[in-house]
């Protein structure tokens, strides 16, 4: 398989509690924070975030091919992802997410099957597959005049 690409990111510090996140082109520069929900100080990002962003951007791609291969136009596209940290009685964490899909320009039933499509064609979601539970929730809106 040939490299497209490949994101490199420094990570120093503490990691998720009072780390900093750097990228090798300096286009992403972050402090990390244990979030207030779980006890910790707040006031900067997490890795469940950046998880979720990364997995929106790419999947919102994913949903783009999906939707040109089948000749459908779509108005606009929004996607809220929750990646969500869970705490299991052993001990151990573990993850989920649910990625809730707006796509306007189409009805429901194309809204969920490009849901579907790029829910197969999404790098992010063929990693989490199996691995993770994962809900795809797909809703076509309708467009503000």
């Amino acid at each position: 398989m040939a490299v497209s690409y490949t994101g490199v990111v420094t990570v120093t510090g503490e990691g998720r509690n009072g780390g900093r996140v750097t990228a090798s082109d300096g286009h992403l520069t972050t402090a990390l924070a244990i979030p207030k929900e779980l006890g910790g100080a707040g006031g900067a990002t997490n890795p469940e975030q950046l998880f979720a962003a990364g997995w929106g951007a790419c999947f919102l791609g994913a949903v783009r091919r999906a939707a040109a291969e089948r000749k459908v136009r779509l108005t606009n596209t929004a996607i809220t992802v929750e990646a969500t940290l869970h705490h299991g009685d052993d001990g151990e964490f573990g993850l989920s997410a649910v990625l809730n899909l707006e796509l306007g320009g189409v009805d429901q039933e194309t809204a969920a099957e490009l849901g579907d499509a790029a829910h197969r064609l999404c790098p992010y979601s063929k990693a989490t597959r199996g691995n993770i539970p994962v809900t795809v929730n797909a809703t076509a809106v309708a467009v503000a005049a």
